[in-house]
């Protein structure tokens, strides 16, 4: 239990020191444009990081790849594309997988 805390304590002080390089040391100056560009595409880059191993090698089907989540990841790819809609490519991918539940093949 003593080790939890340990880890609980730490990732927080942890959390706190990254945000606060950027919040309270560099908060009130202008960033050049070159970190500015690169910060845009942070949320762009994390996305597929998460998504990814959950895709093409989910623990649900014990780390084999599964078509009906290959299916469902290229059809929220293909909606996302085309209406640049987070919600509508989320929306998607779960309708595919909804039906992929339902349906037999």
């Amino acid at each position: 239990m003593k080790d939890l805390w340990i880890v609980i304590i730490g990732m927080g002080l942890g959390s706190f020191a990254l945000r606060f390089v950027f919040l309270g040391l560099v908060g009130d100056r202008a960033m050049p444009d070159w970190l500015l560009r690169h910060l845009r595409y942070t949320a762009v880059a994390v996305m597929p990081a998460l998504v990814a191993p959950l895709v093409i090698w989910p623990s649900a089907t014990g780390g084999e790849t599964d078509p009906l989540r290959l299916t469902a990841a290229a059809a929220a790819l293909i909606v996302g594309y085309v209406t640049k809609s987070l919600y509508g490519a989320v929306g998607a991918g779960a309708a595919v997988m909804i039906a992929g539940a339902w349906l037999p093949f």
